[in-house]
């Protein structure tokens, strides 16, 4: 009879510790899925930065040449108006 107390304690006390290692083996899998959808959502994060800080530097490229185009229209208009002031003066 005393021997299978102690069998019987003795399951039991590993059932106990297998349930314990399981319930820890899932908390660290759980601990680890977080870190994981944590380190993800940082990733999107810098991408979305970077995207648009791309988009902002396109954007500013865009406004330059489109200066550089009205400042080179407005020279080739003031040329063209001194060419026919001097035709006019001249002729």
């Amino acid at each position: 009879m005393c021997c299978r107390v102690l069998v019987s304690d003795n399951r039991k006390e590993e059932e106990e510790e297998v349930k314990e290692e399981e319930v820890k083996e899932e908390e660290e899998e759980k601990k680890n899925e977080e870190e994981e959808e944590k380190e993800e959502k940082e990733e999107k994060k810098k991408e979305e930065k970077k995207e648009k800080k791309k988009k902002k530097e396109e954007k500013e490229e865009e406004e330059e040449k489109k200066e550089e185009e009205e400042e080179e229209e407005e020279e080739e208009k003031e040329e063209k108006e001194e060419e026919e002031e001097e035709e006019e003066g001249g002729g």
